[in-house]
């Protein structure tokens, strides 16, 4: 006879419930499945957490990485293709041959080529408006004089572009410096001289400029008001056309530019009396400056200067401002600048902007008050 077994026995149907194995695929739920495997194996779940948190901690270092040095890397990385350098005015003109000169200098520095394009019309709106819609990634840039990004908001009621808005700076390039002349056969020695007979006789005055709107108008009403003249505008289309007609002794005084007038002036063909820098320039030792003279209180803008697309990475800007001024900090480029008449300007992106600002200030409303208007 069997021995009864002690303690009360399970009936026949319940059979003993084995102990839970980790990935158990029984329908139990999560949580108990969990406390199961902690209450099981210990051990398993102390591992467990120790590789969560390595992972987290792995995640982590990995983001703060790409954080650190993902910048750097796509500043390192630019340019890796040509940059299109977009200038308004036609090759051969005193901008495009800044813009090719500097560019060349540029393009060895980064080893990347960098292409002039020239889009002239429509007062440099065409080129100005194609950069503005250009992709803000850095290989479209504008060569800028002061009609492009500020003088244009006074003279158009209405632009395709907003030069504020839609540009973001990237470095000046250049000062052209303007200067008042006149034959050589006038007799005038001293600009006071020519300033008293034109307070005078105002009618025996009258002053050739490049253009309507440009830096050389701008600068010629700005002496007309600061020195009480009344003088009579006589606009051409282009600068050349303008010295010619002074050197033919067919107008009697202009304002020029010493880029396009350098070579007329070492010639004699053309006197020089008076700049519109706010000292005398080197070049034309012996000429005052009208703000010396107290004949003006500020200097006209007339410098050349580079923009991008706005919205363009600041690393992108900050990248082609330090190549731009290393271009223009080399010795060959500057000595070629100054041999065309125009004066290095090595500036920051930052250094633009104020000069800008402070530019935009002054200058646009100075063209509204004479009703100057290219429309």
């Amino acid at each position: 006879m069997s021995m009864p077994a002690h303690g009360p026995q399970a009936p026949p149907h319940a059979a003993r419930s084995p102990a839970p194995i980790c990935g158990d695929i029984r329908p139990i739920s999560s949580i108990e499945h969990v406390d199961r495997c902690r209450a099981h194996h210990p051990e398993q779940s102390g591992t467990h957490r120790r590789r969560q948190r390595m992972r987290k901690l792995l995640a982590v270092s990995i983001v703060l990485a790409c954080a650190v040095h993902g910048p750097a890397r796509s500043q390192e990385s630019f340019p890796s293709r040509p940059i299109k350098w977009v200038v308004g005015t036609p090759a051969g003109g005193g901008t495009d041959i800044v813009a090719r000169l500097v560019g060349t200098q540029m393009q060895k520095q980064m080893a990347q080529p960098l292409v002039v394009d020239n889009k002239p019309g429509a007062g440099t709106t065409i080129a100005a408006d194609y950069v503005a819609k250009s992709t803000p990634d850095g290989y479209t840039i504008l060569a800028a004089d002061p009609g492009t990004i500020m003088f244009s908001t006074a003279l158009y009621a209405k632009l395709p572009y907003d030069p504020v808005r839609d540009f973001a700076p990237v470095g000046l390039l250049a000062r052209v410096p303007l200067l008042l002349a006149v034959h050589p056969g006038s007799g005038y020695e001293d600009v006071r001289q020519l300033v008293a007979d034109m307070r005078a006789t105002p009618e025996k005055f009258p002053v050739a400029t490049s253009g309507i709107g440009g830096p050389h108008h701008v600068a010629l009403e700005f002496l007309k008001d600061q020195a009480q003249l009344k003088l009579a505008h006589v606009p051409y289309k282009g600068g050349a056309a303008a010295l010619q007609d002074v050197m033919a002794g067919v107008v009697p005084v202009m304002i020029a530019d010493l880029t396009s007038a350098i070579g007329h002036i070492k010639g004699g063909k053309l006197k020089v009396l008076a700049t519109f820098n706010a000292q005398p320039l080197t070049d034309l030792p012996g000429v005052p400056s009208l703000v010396q003279l107290n004949l003006t209180t500020r200097v006209p803008p007339s410098y050349l200067s580079v923009v991008a697309p706005a919205k363009t990475p600041p690393e992108v800007i900050d990248k082609l401002s330090s190549e731009l001024q290393l271009a223009l900090s080399d010795r060959d480029v500057q000595a070629r600048l100054r041999d065309m008449g125009a004066e290095p300007l090595p500036t920051t992106s930052a250094q633009m902007k104020q000069q800008w600002t402070q530019d935009m200030a002054i200058w646009p409303a100075l063209i509204r008050s004479k009703g100057i208007t290219l429309d």
